[in-house]
């Protein structure tokens, strides 16, 4: 989702059942947590950006019809074949768009900006931040997971030589393991609630305060899942 980090663009375009399946952790920790974060807030449309193959997005769609909802990703390839999907479910609240962080310009506000196992693969990620929390509505929210110290030294253990690790989450392919997460493996993309507060001036909430947290570890000690209201 970065314009300066993987290529998205050919790892969409080339993409198979394996590749679609990586994304499956979106499905199982993030929709329905996503959902019930959405049903608490004002209505209006809702944008999820870095939405790859649109597990979050068509949750989203589903679950509240009423609510305008706009997928971003910057790979075009996962794009159209979102827009096929959409079209086939007869989805009509629902649609795709392009944008590349840390770039994010909609040219319009939204009462829930999503956005889920993006960041930690943006260099510039502060301004990603900014950028999104500026697509908020008065009385909307912003909420989305980023990578911390704990999910930087976890992966850690297998940047030198990925082949050797080729059963641990988060490994995906060994070929392209340090390319994938460099910005995190540096440390560009690393966040805390300090630094996200210098970002958009705004302390997180943990988004675990106010809908039920998921019975799985990982997804919130090394991904920690917060939201930042925008007061009206």
């Amino acid at each position: 989702m970065s314009a300066d980090a993987f290529d998205w663009e050919g790892y969409w375009r080339d993409a198979g059942d394996a590749e679609y399946d990586e994304s499956g952790p979106s499905a199982g920790h993030v929709s329905d947590v996503l959902c019930e974060f959405v049903a608490g807030r004002p209505a209006g449309p809702v944008a999820d950006v870095g939405c790859g193959p649109g597990a979050a997005t068509f949750a989203l769609a589903e679950r509240f019809p009423d609510r305008e909802v706009v997928g971003y990703d910057t790979a075009e390839a996962v794009l159209a074949e979102n827009r096929e999907r959409a079209a086939d479910r007869g989805l009509d609240n629902v649609s795709f768009e392009r944008a590349t962080l840390p770039a994010f310009d909609p040219d319009r506000e939204f009462a829930v900006v999503a956005c889920h196992f993006t960041l930690l693969y943006v260099r510039d990620v502060e301004r990603a931040l900014s950028n999104l929390h500026d697509a908020v509505a008065p009385g909307g929210a912003l909420v989305f997971n980023y990578g911390n110290r704990a999910l930087r030294d976890f992966l850690r253990v297998a940047a030198d030589d990925p082949h050797a690790h080729t059963d641990r989450p988060f490994v995906f392919d060994p070929e392209d393991y340090t390319a994938r997460f460099g910005p995190l493996l540096e440390g560009d993309s690393v966040l805390s609630r300090e630094r996200i507060d210098d970002a958009v001036g705004t302390w997180p909430r943990d988004v675990y305060t106010v809908v039920e947290r998921p019975d799985v570890r990982w997804a919130w000690h090394h991904l920690p899942h917060v939201f930042v209201p925008n007061p009206d």
